[in-house]
Formats: structure tokens, sequence, C-alpha cells
């Protein structure tokens, strides 16, 4: 399918209200969406960070989608459309672009899937094959439910969620309106509680549900596990990647986006707008205020109130300079001892 560029401008600036202007052919033809380095005379591409500025000129792309103080460079090359914010027009473009490209499917439901004479199954919901409705479940106007998908007892799916393949939303949990849920993701399993006694573990049942706010969107296998007492929090706009594990009584805050394999463990509360980068940790019962910000791979071992930008990882080096390094840093209390003898010694205390 090819969208008409002025077309394509027209209805993002009337669907999102966005402010941005076409300079260039309006009816140049668009067949895809492509990076930068990429894209042909036929694509719509964009530059967001002007670090990659120099790519600009080389690029063969039918438009561009730029700021304002990349305009005369873009120009200069062919069509380009000049907005404040490229990366945010480029993302609202990529909702058109599959709005238009994906094929319509009505509401049905597959005669292998089994509901509960006791759910409830607004107008215009979707249940794919062999998936399972249980006793008192409530889906609401929309929902697209796919094949092996299992809704517990008493669970909810509100209007417009939708969940995909092998999806799993136990009993008595809830996910708000417009959801998307990939395939293979746990909520509601139990969390991980038990009672050492006797050299054996006694099991602590978890009474508590999840509760999963509006515009959430959760990645494949990610596993969110119920409250033991009280519920797990997901609040409105979180976003998690693929692989990650939610303990039991996490709160994480609104628009809030934890990426791919993360762990937080059981009863950390999250602040809002916060980003939690691949492979990090977060220890249990710890809080991070709003905002807070951690890199990749840390691990987050006591709770931060500051907002702000926070690295817990040792830096990657080569292997022999990796170990000298890490048997130096076993070495920092004797160092620091005798620094400070230094220091008495010499007068210098506070001054080395």
């Amino acid at each position: 399918m090819t969208l008409r560029l002025g077309d394509i401008v027209a209805e993002i600036a009337s669907q999102f209200e966005v402010v941005a202007r076409l300079v260039g052919d309006p009816d140049l033809l668009i067949e895809h969406l492509a990076p930068l380095e990429t894209a042909g005379p036929r694509d719509i591409s964009f530059l967001s960070h002007p670090k990659y500025a120099a790519k600009l000129p080389l690029s063969a792309a039918a438009c561009v989608i730029v700021t304002p103080a990349l305009e005369s460079v873009a120009v200069a090359r062919g069509a380009c459309i000049v907005v404040a914010d490229p990366y945010l027009y480029f993302a609202r473009l990529t909702q058109l672009w599959k709005r238009k490209h994906s094929r319509e499917v009505p509401a049905s439901i597959h005669p292998s899937a089994w509901i509960d004479p006791s759910a409830r199954i607004a107008a215009g919901v979707s249940i794919g094959a062999f998936a399972c409705i249980h006793a008192g479940a409530v889906i609401g106007e929309d929902a697209r439910i796919a094949e092996h998908c299992v809704i517990g007892p008493g669970a909810t799916v509100g209007r417009q969620t939708r969940l995909s393949a092998r999806v799993a939303l136990a009993e008595g949990c809830s996910i708000g309106e417009r959801g998307i849920v990939h395939p293979g993701a746990v909520i509601g399993a139990d969390g991980f509680g038990f009672a050492p006694t006797e050299g054996r573990w006694e099991k602590i049942e978890q009474l508590g549900a999840v509760r999963i706010g509006d515009d959430v969107e959760i990645g494949a296998n990610t596993c969110i596990d119920r409250g033991a007492l009280q519920d797990t929090v997901i609040e409105d706009g979180v976003k998690l990647d693929n692989l990650i594990q939610i303990g039991h009584n996490v709160r994480i805050g609104k628009h809030s986006a934890l990426a791919g394999c993360v762990g937080v463990a059981g009863s950390a509360t999250i602040g809002a707008h916060c980003t939690v980068g691949g492979g990090s940790v977060v220890l249990g019962h710890l809080v991070l205020a709003d905002h807070v910000h951690i890199s990749a791979a840390s691990c987050v071992t006591r709770s931060i109130l500051k907002p702000g930008q926070y690295t817990g990882l040792f830096p990657i080096d080569d292997n022999t300079a990796w170990e000298k390094n890490a048997a130096s840093l076993k070495q920092l209390h004797a160092l620091r001892d005798r620094i400070k003898q230094v220091e008495k010694t010499t007068g210098t205390t506070g001054k080395i």
C-alpha cells in the first residue's frame, strides 16, 4: 500500500493535534518507513539526534522528518517534515502506518473457546481458539483475547485491551483499558513466599491479586506475581519489556518503563516516570522516587529518594585489566586504613 505524503501529514495532524510543516511535494507516494541510511526514493525516515546529521545529505529518502534546526540541510536534498520532536512524530507515524496496513479482523468467538456461563463478555469481543474464560470473568468492549489465553475466575480485562497468544490472567487479577500484553505473559502467579521451618519451607499462600491500570504494555514472557496480602500494582501507562520478573507486592508508578530482563524483588516501589535499564535488579522493599533512571545491568541495593540518573555497574574492560581492578577492590578497606595512617602521620587529614 502506498500513501500520499500530504495525506500522511494531514492525518497525523488531525489524529494527534501535532503542529508540523511539510516542505516539498505533497503528492509524493510513500511505500515504506525506513532508517535514514537505507531509505530509498519511496521511503520516509526521520532524524532526531544531531549526532547523525552528517547522514542527512546522503540519504535517498523521499522525505525526512527533522527539527527546525536541520530544515535547510533537509530541503537541499528533498522533501521534509519539520516538527519540534521528530522521534515522537515518527512514533505516531508508525501507529498510523500500522492502522492503514493491518487487516481488519471482525469480532468473533472461536467455537473451540471455552467460556463459563457466568462470565460476562461485552459487545465486540474476539476470543481465539482454545481460550478459556472462567467463572465470573469480565471482558470489556472490543477486547481481543487470542488463542490459548486463560482468563481466571473473577479476572477482568478492560475495554480495547489486546491479549496475545498464551497469556494467563489469574484469578481475581485485572488489567485496564487499551492494554497490550504480548505472548506468554503470566499475570497473577503466586509470589515467592515461604517460611523456613525445621530444614524445609512452608508455603505462604499469596492472597492478594495484580491490578494493572490503563494503557499498559507488557512484553512477551514477562511475569507479574500476585501480592501476598495486598495487591501488586502496575499503574497507568507503564511499559514493561520482555522477560521481566515483577515480585509480589511491587508497585510501579505511572508511565515508568522497564527494559528486558529486569528483576524487581518483592515489596519494592518504583515511582512515576522512572526508567530501569535492561538486566538491572531492584532489591526487595526498596523505594525509587519519581523520575529515577537506572542504567542497564545495575544492581539497586538501597532506596533512591532523589530524582536523577544512577549506575551500579562495574565498567567493562579487557579481562586482564578487569581482574587487576577486581583484585584491588578486595583491598580497598586496607588501602583506606593505610591512607588514614599516612594522613595522621603527616598531619594532612582530609587533604589527600
